[in-house]
């Protein structure tokens, strides 16, 4: 699903398009970078399966809203200063200014809490109306996350 690649995305040493704010409860997305190393010709993208099925950022932004992803405002200092929740790594030297950085928050998606992907689900017209209604909407978690 689109959280779960989002997911192995911010957590994965070798992307630096994407990160978790310094609390660890939202992601930075450098779109430039982004477009290069996850729309183009990066290492996730020269395999026979294309990570996401666009080369548009804008459709990857209309995805993260359709998930419940709000955007909220970068200041200037938030985003110096955004880095990993995380021991130090070789990432912490590397600079994120290629183009617009993006700031994304859904309750569901934090960096310790990997169990509540379940509850990121896509904004359908049929869970609008269960969450209009007051119902829960979740799906199960793949089998490696149990």
């Amino acid at each position: 699903t689109f959280p779960m690649k989002l997911w192995l995305l911010v957590n994965s040493p070798c992307v630096h398009s994407v990160r978790w704010d310094a609390r660890g409860e939202g992601l930075f997305i450098d779109q430039g970078l982004f477009e290069q190393e996850l729309l183009g010709a990066g290492p996730w993208t020269t395999g026979e399966e294309e990570l996401f099925k666009t080369k548009n950022f804008g459709s990857i932004v209309r995805q993260l809203n359709l998930y419940g992803f709000h955007k909220l405002t970068v200041s200037p200092a938030i985003s110096a200063v955004g880095s990993m929740p995380k021991p130090a790594t070789a990432r912490s030297d590397i600079s994120y200014s290629d183009g617009p950085l993006h700031h994304f928050w859904n309750p569901h998606f934090r960096y310790d809490r990997p169990d509540l992907l379940v509850k990121i689900k896509r904004l359908t017209k049929a869970n609008k109306e269960k969450l209009d209604a007051g119902l829960e909407v979740t799906s199960r978690l793949p089998d490696d996350l149990q």
